[in-house]
């Protein structure tokens, strides 16, 4: 039964921007896991990517921090209340700005500190006083160390995408911070995948918590079409051309499994004319970002990126997804396609799988439960990329260039052939050969007669052991005899 969050009865504050977002009705993980929140209960949460996990913890807290609601512009009047700790600098800029859309009309405040950026801004808005601190963890301890921010009044804490902030070691910076929190709070774990790590460290710091799935474990939505394509890597870049064209896709994610990767495909593309950028953990915090918001603003079509994309982020209406290499860990894949056909909406996730994936698509089949049929596409001939590297020299040759020189080199043949028909007229070159040493033309003569004594064997004198500049003491007469000493008798 659909549920509407006007049947939540939250603050008029809260429902007016919830209401301004065009947000009517609940996803099953928000109808599940809000009420649990707003009863204090600490929650373990499972869901698919996509489905509203941010606002299933977002709302709920506000809700509870209205009562500490203030005008003051007092830095002490607003502490730190809730802190939201996420994997990615992407994702916490993205759930920062989710938190400041819903606290709109309320006086709690926000903000978000990660890494790659300039300290002292984030410094000044710590400083200011903030409820709801939204991180990376590696900033926060930064921040913490440099006591800019004291977490003593910490109310609630959420762990977003807690296994990914496993899988990328943040687990001692985890315990870090949760030592420096009050024993007494409510935590909040949301995840998109369960794992014998995740339930551990639910135990450690988790007092009975409310276990939420609204879906199986590593399932994919299923508003996501999904394909496979068997492709050889040199045919890649012409297949995901080919698709784009006669799917007339617009926008799309196109994930690699390298940043060298990420950065000579974007490259590719857009020489081929097709209005790309690169997303990477090589590239500068400021050009991530840039990055994002020209694909979020419909600037750029085709983003072009490693993993560092594939968690949470909430771009609307991206209608398909490209996997241009099958990615090394299953789960990946899962939260890859959940980039496309968000919130109810319809998406296309293609895969290209070569002769090498065998192993990464056992895994995955594996992890999802069910056989992958493999697709075959082909390219027509006269629809090859824009341009491409000639195999002889690398050079950027046009189509037409390419299959006239290609037309050439058949009618010639292949280069032993040519020598074969056309036998050269210079006389075949023969290497010079070395002088002759008389040392080794002469017959062998022993250096003995046979009643020789070896010289290994005669008997060598000891060698001194006083240096060659030391000279001899000389021998002096004595002109004094000492008188013996006669004993007592």
């Amino acid at each position: 039964m659909t549920q509407s969050f006007s049947q939540l009865s939250l603050s008029p504050l809260l429902e007016r921007a919830v209401a301004e977002m065009g947000y009517e009705n609940m996803t099953p993980i928000q109808a599940q896991a809000i009420p649990v929140v707003l009863q204090g209960r600490d929650v373990m949460g499972a869901a698919q990517t996509g489905t509203g996990k941010t606002a299933a913890f977002t709302l709920p807290l506000l809700q509870r921090m209205m009562k500490h609601d203030n005008a003051s512009t007092s830095p002490a009047r607003h502490p730190v209340r809730a802190l939201v700790l996420l994997p990615t600098r992407e994702l916490a800029d993205q759930v920062a700005e989710q938190v400041k859309l819903y606290a709109k009309y309320t006086n709690l405040r926000s903000t978000v500190v990660f890494g790659g950026m300039d300290m002292k801004p984030q410094t000044a808005e710590l400083k200011k006083g903030v409820e709801v601190l939204v991180a990376t963890p590696g900033r926060l301890l930064d921040h913490i160390e440099a006591k800019n921010c004291v977490l003593n009044q910490v109310e609630y804490v959420v762990l977003d995408e807690a296994d990914r902030m496993l899988d990328i070691g943040f687990l001692p910076d985890l315990q870090r911070i949760l030592s420096f929190l009050p024993k007494q709070r409510t935590t909040l774990l949301f995840s998109a995948t369960f794992s014998p790590e995740i339930k551990r460290l639910a135990n450690s710091y988790l007092q009975d918590p409310v276990t939420i799935e609204v879906a199986r474990s590593n399932a994919t939505a299923s508003t996501v079409e999904q394909h496979f394509y068997r492709v050889d890597d040199d045919d890649k870049r012409g297949t995901l051309k080919k698709i784009l064209q006669e799917r007339g896709i617009k926008q799309a994610f196109v994930f690699v499994n390298s940043k060298l990767g990420c950065a000579r495909l974007a490259r590719s593309l857009e020489r081929e004319g097709l209005n790309t950028t690169a997303l990477h953990g090589d590239k500068s915090q400021d050009e991530r970002l840039k990055a994002l918001e020209a694909f979020k603003s419909g600037a750029v079509d085709l983003l072009v990126c490693t993993d560092v994309a594939a968690r949470g982020l909430d771009i609307k209406d991206v209608p398909a997804v490209f996997n241009f290499d099958i990615p090394f860990n299953a789960e990946d894949y899962v939260h890859r396609i959940g980039r496309t056909g968000r919130a109810g909406a319809s998406g296309l996730a293609v895969s290209f799988v070569s002769a090498r994936d065998a192993r990464l698509m056992g895994d995955l089949e594996k992890l999802l439960g069910k056989k992958l049929e493999l697709e075959a596409l082909e390219l027509e001939a006269d629809k090859r990329p824009a341009g491409h590297f000639n195999d002889g020299q690398r050079v950027w040759q046009q189509p037409e260039e390419a299959r006239e020189q290609r037309e050439i080199r058949e009618s010639r043949g292949s280069r032993p052939e040519r020598e074969a028909r056309a036998p050269s007229s210079r006389p075949p070159v023969r290497p010079a050969r070395a002088p002759a040493d008389p040392l080794f033309d002469k017959p062998y003569e022993p250096t003995l007669s046979a009643d020789a004594t070896p010289s290994w064997e005669t008997a060598q004198k000891p060698a001194s052991r006083l240096s060659p500049n030391i000279k001899p003491r000389k021998k002096v007469p004595a002109l004094f005899k000492s008188a013996p000493v006669a004993e007592n008798g």
